[in-house]
């Protein structure tokens, strides 16, 4: 009986390699099935040592095939099992092949999203942007490695699962793990974003809405000030007026309040919490983001021309 064939680690590692660049050949009419082929050539070549029977393996492996590229890996690991089964004698034709593959694509395919460009990414993003915004370098190398490093760490460990689940793992996708998976990313992604809107999301209304005169001795007198300039020096001017905000003077003799100063006593970032979910609501209305970008510069200058931003 003949030595079993099994794929090495060294084997599985290259097909992850090229597995990153599943897009690179994307088409209208296959989508992803070259890259799909393009990563699997190591496998094919291990597994298959006649030519005709490496043609073959290609040959099913450029059929229709389109997923999110990350979520591809465990795909992938099913079908390095399924392959290997097969170079070994067992009864995997062709049809069981493309079968899995195209009733995992597209379970996996929802929980892409919601993960990755809804959660991860923007979390790493906004994460780096801050600490750019505040002069720090470590922002964007902080984004370009973690990412790359989440990115290439799930390909490698949910293939591996793939294929030593094997079959096995087709079971899953009909049971609540995904949907389990996709909710929890994207109850996390909104609470993530919610957090930091107050932070990347700045209106301030303009308009007054009182103005109160103060009494005496609730305000800075400055023409005490300007005699003790005149006496003691300007430095001791400038420490007996800052002595005396602090003990919580006013610096003029009126109280100014703002609309958005009332907003803030109710509800701190009530208005940016309701333009963001302006924004989201139009964009689910299938408005364009760059309708909304425009629309919003417009009302911005526009509100700052009559006084009210």
């Amino acid at each position: 009986m003949a030595d079993k064939i099994q794929l090495s680690k060294k084997d599985r590692l290259s097909v992850a390699w090229r597995h990153q660049f599943l897009q690179g050949s994307w088409n209208y009419e296959r989508m992803q099935n070259g890259g799909w082929c393009y990563s699997i050539i190591p496998a094919i070549k291990k597994l298959y040592s006649n030519k005709e029977d490496q043609i073959s393996a290609l040959k099913r492996h450029m059929e229709f095939y389109n997923t999110h590229p990350y979520v591809s890996a465990p795909v992938m690991g099913v079908t390095l099992a399924l392959e290997e089964e097969r170079a070994n004698g067992a009864q995997v034709d062709d049809a069981a092949i493309q079968g899995v593959k195209v009733g995992m694509m597209g379970p996996l395919a929802g929980v892409g999203d919601p993960v990755f460009w809804y959660t991860v990414r923007p979390i790493l993003g906004a994460l780096g942007a801050s600490m750019a915004m505040s002069g720090n370098i470590i922002g964007p190398l902080l984004f370009f490695v973690a990412w790359n490093v989440i990115r290439m760490a799930f390909l490698w460990y949910t293939q591996e699962f793939g294929y030593k689940v094997g079959t096995e793992i087709t079971k899953d996708l009909s049971g609540g793990l995904l949907g389990k998976i996709t909710s929890g990313a994207s109850i996390l992604g909104m609470f993530i974003i919610g957090a930091l809107v107050q932070r990347w999301v700045s209106i301030s209304f303009a308009p007054t809405v009182s103005t109160v005169q103060l009494s005496e001795g609730a305000y800075i007198d400055w023409s005490a000030i300007s005699s003790t300039a005149s006496s003691d020096g300007v430095g001791a001017a400038i420490q007996s007026a800052l002595s005396q905000q602090a003990s919580g003077l006013s610096l003029t003799d009126t109280t100014v309040t703002t609309l958005q100063q009332n907003l803030d006593s109710l509800i701190p970032g009530l208005a940016a919490v309701g333009l963001t979910l302006l924004c989201c609501w139009l964009l689910k209305k299938k408005v364009s983001p760059i309708v909304i970008i425009i629309a919003l510069f417009v009302v911005g200058v526009a509100g700052h021309l009559i006084g009210l931003l």
